[in-house]
């Protein structure tokens, strides 16, 4: 049983399709909205149907801010390693310190010969890797003296200047399965990162016990090595194989890799954006936590208590990644109706008073368009303020806030992107594809924002109306009613705004009237969104935390 202890990181493993390049790219920033750690690609440059990873890799770079990418892994046989050092350490500086390296010895040896590169025994290819990884070491320490000297049989460098270096410690990981490769894994590399689908039982804690041998052999810890996993799956309401089944499944059997063989870095493998959201917003949290209850020896193995996707730092637990809990507000108003901030002594063991604050409307409105009254919105019921609540509970209106996050972080995305048209520097067809593939546009708005991506998740395997979050409401207290029905009726209203800002989007590819329609499609969204996400926290996260989700 191996458990390194390496924080956990989730990333996602993108196919560089060359016949749909802005799809590929919606679907890196996608990851990166879901909170994602890691966005990797494919290097098959003799693959006339894939983008250039390079040249995908600078791009996508340039359309992020937080999640790191990578190569899984690069061709070394048709990347010469002091030009690929180089495009390391520029595409890091670039970047602000978000690329990493995965590298590979080859294989495809007839499509690498036919791109003019050597067709390399097994043995030779390894050794032609260890020397390529002496050559990027070497190039990226600015700190040694002399210039760089590597007389290796396959790779010659004499005399190159070392640098630049990179804005990081760049992370080298290698694709490895036989024994060699998994050695030169443990002397040399920071990382291995294998498929699952090409591992048998009992491969993983052998290539760990080959690797973890070879680091202490070379006077290095074995933890020095993370230990990635590419995988693949599908999500199904019952269970039908290793990761083939609902989201709790999934987080066990991850859990299981992460303190079995020691994986600290899962990698899912998919083009489909809804399963982006799922592996994010079910199976990320409640691995993270089972994980790290596990280790601090407070919990057993997860039955998946799940938690939504919003954009969060790469690296956090959920705890960190959760807002602190302000002063308690009276829920069912927000602060700007006139409540200020009250405290309630807890009256029961791990109890406390409702400490979690809707989001305000700050009443800043871009379009002169209305699509409803607003002062005509009813509120419910009035809380119990001698009521307190657990941790647990507290915990269900800090999910709605985490939901809503979420979209209100595309909807600064889908700002940036009309900017970016209007600027010149993306075509409308780019625009329209990226905000397809958002939470917002993917969600049915006729249930709800929070019960599609939150209800769902907790009631995988009750029927769509028992897991309807706003039936349960209308049942468990139906004074809940009036407000529930005019929720659903603005969810209605926010459907067909969604449908203006891509009618506005198809008439320009097809008219003269530039951006105006477009921008003042987008404005309308921003205050009908906005309006709402602060009118559902305000009247909700109290019921709630009494209520439950179901």
């Amino acid at each position: 049983m191996s458990d390194y202890g390496h924080p956990l990181e989730f990333g996602s493993f993108i196919t560089p399709a060359a016949a749909d390049p802005t799809r590929v790219v919606a679907l890196t920033v996608l990851a990166e909205q879901a909170g994602l750690d890691l966005v990797t690609f494919q290097d098959h440059p003799y693959q006339p149907g894939f983008l250039d990873t390079w040249t995908l890799l600078s791009y996508a770079a340039a359309r992020t801010d937080r999640v790191h990418l990578a190569a899984n892994v690069t061709n070394l046989p048709l990347r010469p390693p002091a030009v690929l050092a180089r495009s390391v350490a520029g595409l890091d500086l670039l970047s602000g310190g978000r690329i990493e390296l995965g590298l590979g010895a080859g294989a495809f040896w007839d499509a690498i010969e036919a791109m003019g590169g050597p067709r390399l025994a097994a043995g030779q290819a390894v050794q032609a890797l260890e020397e390529g990884i002496d050559v990027i070491r070497q190039l990226w320490d600015t700190g040694a003296r002399g210039a760089v000297r590597a007389d290796g049989e396959f790779h010659r460098v004499i005399g190159a200047k070392r640098g630049p270096a990179p804005a990081h410690d760049v992370a080298i990981w290698l694709g490895a399965y036989k024994p060699r490769m998994l050695a030169l894994t443990g002397r040399r590399a920071d990382g291995w990162l294998p498929s699952l689908a090409y591992l048998k039982d009992g491969d993983l804690a052998a290539g760990n016990r080959i690797i973890d041998e070879a680091a202490l052999e070379a006077g290095r810890k074995p933890a020095d090595v993370r230990r990635l996993l590419n995988i693949g799956g599908r999500f199904t309401d019952i269970g039908r194989g290793p990761l083939q089944g609902p989201a709790e499944q999934w987080a066990e059997e991850l859990t299981d890799l992460a303190l079995t063989d020691g994986v600290g870095t899962f990698i899912l493998a998919t083009d489909d954006p809804d399963d982006l959201r799922r592996f994010a917003a079910e199976v990320v949290p409640a691995v993270r936590e089972a994980v790290a209850a596990e280790r601090a020896g407070t919990a057993t193995r997860p039955t998946a208590t799940p938690s939504p996707a919003a954009p969060s730092p790469a690296g956090q637990s959920p705890a960190a990644r959760t807002r602190p809990a302000p002063t308690s507000v009276r829920a069912g108003q927000s602060p700007a109706a006139g409540t200020g901030p009250a405290s309630v002594p807890g009256r029961a063991a791990g109890r406390s008073p409702f400490t979690v604050t809707p989001t305000e409307d700050d009443g800043v409105r871009r379009s002169s368009t209305t699509v409803w009254d607003e002062q005509a919105r009813p509120t419910g019921p009035a809380p119990d303020p001698e009521r307190t609540y657990t941790p647990r509970e507290l915990a269900n209106g800090r999910h709605l806030i985490e939901v809503h996050d979420g979209l209100r972080g595309e909807l600064a995305q889908i700002h940036d992107l009309i900017d970016q048209v209007e600027a010149g520097s993306l075509d409308v067809g780019a625009a329209r594809s990226h905000i397809n593939t958002m939470t917002m546009r993917q969600n049915n708005w006729t249930l709800g924002t929070y019960c599609e991506s939150y209800c769902r998740i907790v009631t995988t395997h009750h029927t769509i109306e028992d897991r309807s979050l706003f039936p349960h409401l209308r049942r468990s207290d139906p004074r809940l009613a009036p407000v529930v029905d005019r929720l659903e009726q603005e969810h209605h209203v926010i459907h067909e705004v969604l449908e203006g800002v891509d009618k506005a989007l198809v008439e320009m590819v097809s008219g003269p009237g530039g951006t105006a329609g477009l921008r003042a499609a987008v404005d309308l969204l921003t205050d009908t969104l906005l309006s709402h996400l602060a009118y559902e926290e305000r009247e909700l996260i109290e019921p709630l935390a009494r209520l439950g989700a179901q």
